[in-house]
């Protein structure tokens, strides 16, 4: 019988290309994010997050019956947390009846315009990494409804655990929805606030990265966060519990980032070739 040299088997190349392919993409993240700051970016989303967003989903968690406990609901999924860890994170915001008592329709929409800033910094972001013009000031309309698809995500994500809790199919149920709808947010936040500037198909591989990304993230945090956050609690109270929901939300925003960064070093065959959004008129 005779023997095909290595090179010349079926598969060999691709073989070595998909190494070769992750090597560049890690590369080109590495760099692209040294130039656009990247770390510290993940700071300013970290910091937005919790000032702006976070107190907006705990008022429409507490209006919308049947909701649970909304963010919170999803800090203590996404951490792994139970027990004391679960009451320190709880302990953060204030009951249902309380929020609903002391919210006033001027606050809620001061939240919302508040809330937009968030989806302006990650639209800015965006435009760096594939190197594209500031959007209009006019076109707000599409922050507000990005943030209205993050909210809804974050609320679903926190409630589909609720159903046929305890039950063989839940964790199945939860586990699909929750991908499958991270990927269509990740991939209709980029292909919205980018206002049709790149194409579709070039923005699906960031979204199914960072989905990947966060993924990889929950179960780093069960592992590091979650015992972190209950010693923090007891040594430091409050302020402790604030650090580690903080670190984590560091996290959050560098691999919802990095995540765009590497979608679009894997839709480029080659590096030194431009890609459609870098051919400027």
């Amino acid at each position: 019988m005779t023997h095909l040299p290595e090179h010349r088997r079926p598969g060999a190349g691709r073989a070595r290309a998909a190494p070769a392919a992750v090597v560049r993409v890690c590369r080109e993240v590495w760099r692209r994010g040294r130039e656009i700051e990247l770390l510290q970016r993940s700071f300013a989303f970290a910091a937005l997050f919790f000032v702006t967003l976070v107190p907006l989903l705990v008022v429409i968690a507490a209006a919308v019956p049947g909701s649970g406990t909304g963010i919170t609901e999803w800090i203590t999924d996404a951490l792994g947390l139970t027990g004391p860890g679960r009451d320190a994170v709880h302990a953060l915001f204030a009951s249902r009846g309380q929020v609903l008592s002391t919210t006033t329709a001027f606050g809620l929409a001061a939240l919302a315009v508040f809330g937009i800033s968030l989806m302006s910094a990650v639209q800015g972001v965006y435009e760096r990494i594939w190197d594209l013009e500031r959007g209009p000031w006019h076109a707000v309309w599409r922050q507000t409804l990005a943030l209205a698809a993050l909210v809804g995500y974050i609320l679903l994500a926190a409630w589909i655990g609720t159903p046929g809790r305890g039950s063989v199919v839940q964790p199945t149920l939860a586990i699909t929805v929750d991908s499958a709808g991270g990927v269509l947010l990740f991939w209709g936040l980029q292909r919205l606030l980018l206002a049709g500037r790149v194409p579709a198909r070039q923005l699906l591989a960031g979204a199914v990265i960072t989905m990947a990304a966060l993924v990889g993230l929950r179960v780093f945090s069960r592992l590091v966060f979650a015992p972190l956050l209950v010693s923090n609690a007891v040594s430091y109270g409050t302020v402790g519990t604030v650090l580690v929901v903080q670190s984590w939300l560091i996290g959050v925003g560098w691999t919802v980032y990095a995540g765009a960064l590497a979608g679009r070093a894997l839709t480029r065959t080659d590096p030194r070739a431009p890609t459609t959004a870098d051919r400027r008129p």
